[in-house]
Order: structure tokens, then sequence, then C-alpha cells
């Protein structure tokens, strides 16, 4: 008898949750946890404590801040950057080995970042990217924040499609 109690109590509880767990969301949900931050209502600006890479081979740090300018809003899984060149194809870079995506939320006012790490390339190698600016798309937002690129070249392992950069994770900033 006893048996049968614990696995109904147990079916109750997964349907129960199933049901909270649907496709759909409500718009009362967003406003207790935060939606997405988006470029837009999140200002994204390259600077503060980058460390350029001086001389092709070295690797440098290039940090981007954000600052939440309205509602509140998350910050879940990595940012999508994609770097310009002149003259090739965009490359999208990928999150850097070992990294884990945290979870933030940020308030009105609320800041945060991550990194872009890259190895500069030699000028003119035919494998190093000619980056001109780099698009930062924040998780679960469509719109772009174009950034200049003003780092140099940067080097590709096997060729520009496979640039020796990579996107940290989101890491809160300030207090």
């Amino acid at each position: 008898m006893r048996a049968i109690r614990l696995s109904v109590t147990a079916l109750t509880a997964a349907l129960a949750l199933t049901a909270c767990g649907g496709g759909g969301s409500s718009d009362g949900a967003k406003s207790k946890s935060g939606s997405g931050c988006a470029v837009g209502k999140v200002s994204v600006q390259a600077g503060g404590s980058t460390s350029e890479a001086p001389a092709a081979g070295d690797t440098g740090q290039v940090v981007v801040s954000m600052t939440n300018q309205s509602a509140p809003c998350t910050l879940e899984g990595f940012p999508h950057v994609k770097v310009e060149q002149t003259g090739g194809p965009s490359v999208v870079l990928k999150p850097q080995q070992g990294a884990k995506a945290q979870k933030l939320k940020l308030a009105k006012g609320d800041s945060a970042t991550f990194t872009v790490t890259y190895v500069r390339g030699a000028d003119g190698d035919a494998k190093s990217l000619k980056a001109a600016s780099m698009a930062v798309t924040l998780p679960g937002s469509d719109h772009a924040q174009v950034i200049p690129w003003k780092y140099g070249p940067i080097a590709g392992r096997t060729g520009q499609s496979d640039p020796n950069a990579s996107v940290g994770a989101f890491q809160q900033a300030g207090d």
C-alpha cells in the first residue's frame, strides 16, 4: 500500500512539473525573472582593461563590457561574436576551451563583461584575418552591436576560417 502511495505521489509531482514546463511562457513569468538582455537595452562597448597584443604571435585580450540600461534581464550562455574582415569572409569565434557559461541577472545599471582572447597575426600573412570589426550579439537576441577592431590582424591556425581567437564567459562586473 505504501509503495502505491509513493508511486502516485511521484506521478502527480511529475505531471505537475510537466504542466509548468510547457513550451509557452507568460509575460508574468518574464517580468519576475527578467527576459534575455538585448543590444539597445544593454550598452555594449570594447575597451577598459583591454590588453592589446603588441606583435605577431603575442596574445591579447579585448574586454567587452555591457551595462543594462533598461528593465532587469538575464545573460545566459556565451556571447556570439562574429569577426568581420576586410576582403574576406566573416568568422564566428568559438567559446574559450574549458569556459563554463554562467547565468547572470542584470538589474538596471548592473554591468557584466566578457573577454575575446586572440593571437595577433602577421601583416600580410595569408592565414591571418584582416579584422575590421566584431559584431556582438547577446544570447537570445537578434540585434548586434558592431565594434571596430583596432587590435591588428588575428592569426589563423590553419587559415582565415580557423582564427586563433575565442570568447570567454560572461562575468559580473562592479561590486
